[in-house]
């Protein structure tokens, strides 16, 4: 494993106005010194929120992560926000793809191509979600939908490209349910993420779906697991940064 970097990202959701961030931060940044130097640590807030991130963030080397982008740089796209956008409020990390997105916002495969490419123009890094619905993964179909996913969304880029996003398998079933996927399967799907492209050998494929510090050792034990995209256990900062404590304590020895 070693050269990919561990990273953990905490997706707040729909949480936490800009006043909430602010005392989140200054809790956070605190318990997270002896960590930082161990793993790239982001949080991936909503759009309201990033410019009180950025401030109370200033001097701190944890990210700066958004959780959605639209394609075009600018332009009569009422209610979207672009990369450039992202990038001016100092944005490193981008979440595209979300089971949520695809849900209830008709994200599909062709979208989450078109954000790929703008926020790698704008040196921003994507953070690409896949993975089975509950249907999906009953019938036996995990492996088919997340290769039709990857090869969706990542299939237009050169290996270089692909070695520099970040993969997040999140098995739908297990989002906000609280029954995350046992590590051995997760490994097994994240290892055939490895091999369906060239490039993503190098990339870093983290796990999101029900990640907390109960499970984060055993998950992040696993060969192919570089992290967590955290939902839930990130809204608190002692809860998130247990969780990263107790991943790190395997990754670290890897």
């Amino acid at each position: 494993m070693r050269g990919r970097r561990p990273l953990f990202v905490g997706n707040w959701k729909m949480f936490k106005t800009p006043e909430d961030t602010r005392a989140y931060v200054d809790a956070f940044r605190i318990m997270a010194a002896e960590l930082v130097a161990q793993a790239d640590i982001a949080l991936a807030a909503p759009f309201v929120d990033l410019d009180a991130l950025r401030v109370a963030l200033e001097g701190s080397t944890i990210g700066i992560g958004a959780q959605d982008c639209f394609w075009e740089a600018e332009g009569a796209f009422t209610g979207e926000v672009s990369a450039p956008m992202l990038s001016a409020l100092g944005v490193q990390y981008c979440i595209v793809g979300h089971s949520e997105r695809r849900e209830f916002f008709g994200e599909t495969d062709e979208t989450v191509s078109l954000k790929i490419s703008a926020l790698l123009g704008g040196n921003i890094t994507p953070i690409v979600c896949v993975g089975e619905t509950h249907a999906e993964h009953h019938a036996g179909t995990s492996f088919a939908r997340v290769e039709q996913q990857l090869h969706g969304a990542l299939g237009s880029l050169s290996d270089a490209e692909r070695a520099a996003v970040v993969v997040a398998y999140e098995p739908v079933w297990a989002i906000g349910t609280g029954l995350a996927c046992d590590a051995e399967s997760a490994d097994t799907i994240m290892n055939f993420i490895r091999r369906s492209a060239g490039g993503l050998d190098e990339a870093r494929i983290i796990y999101g779906g029900s990640m907390k510090p109960a499970n984060a050792t055993a998950l992040c034990a696993q060969p192919n697991i570089d992290g967590g995209l955290v939902g839930s256990a990130s809204l608190d900062p002692a809860e998130f940064l247990s969780l990263i404590s107790c991943g790190l304590q395997v990754l670290d020895a890897r």
